[in-house]
């Protein structure tokens, strides 16, 4: 999988998806992370990605022109199969696990970062497959968004997870789905007990409990 993420600020990734699991993934030769920086195809001597909005009102938008041209210099376009094209977004339609699982079987993930007061509408227009949020609050930019989607995508990738139990029955998979709690050595830790059923050696029962406890 190649995911191409384009943004204002590529130093804000390198550390992040250089660790932990996403990290082993990037590591593996069929997995391809690529960092766009789209003031390079900014307006101008100044490489202007931003201008104050039509109509008013606060804030600077992001333009149309520099996020088309950081599009084509990759060689992706909305609707092309296999692939999608993502704006981060505070008015995109919510992210969530059963997106992270569709996302996974694409061979090409874009993602465009947006930020200031918001991003010229041409571009979800015309652009991208999908605008996505990753919940209801506002970001000061989408790199944020963009390292959770990455992580959330990356993660489901075949082999990336020592062990590939741990996909199974995982939060949120299905509505008012939650995992069960789970717990580790010491049995008791400042008189904090682990439930009994656990200790019991009774598979039945601990699927029992496991069931009941996995509700939102």
């Amino acid at each position: 999988m190649t995911i191409t993420i384009i943004t204002l600020f590529p130093e804000y990734f390198k550390k992040p998806l250089s660790l932990s699991i996403v990290g082993r993934a990037f590591a593996q030769p069929e997995h391809t992370l690529k960092i766009v920086d789209l003031r390079q195809f900014g307006i101008g001597t100044h490489q202007r990605v931003d201008d104050t909005p039509y109509g008013g009102g606060a804030g600077m938008v992001m333009m149309v022109e520099p996020i088309e041209k950081a599009l084509r210099s990759i060689g992706v376009a909305k609707n092309q199969e296999k692939s999608s094209i993502l704006l981060t977004s505070a008015k995109g339609e919510r992210y969530t696990q059963k997106t992270a699982r569709e996302y996974a079987g694409l061979e090409y993930l874009t993602i465009i970062c947006g930020h200031y007061e918001g991003v010229d509408e041409r571009v979800a227009e015309h652009l991208v497959d999908q605008e996505v949020r990753i919940g209801d609050f506002v970001l000061s930019g989408g790199e944020a968004a963009a390292l959770s989607i990455v992580d959330s995508v990356m993660r489901l990738q075949e082999g990336v997870l020592g062990n590939p139990e741990s996909l199974n029955q995982e939060s949120h998979d299905t509505s008012g789905f939650l995992a069960a709690p789970q717990y580790t050595k010491p049995e008791t830790y400042n008189n904090w007990s682990v439930p009994k059923v656990l200790l019991s050696g009774n598979h039945g029962k601990i699927a029992e409990w496991r069931i009941k406890s996995s509700s939102d």
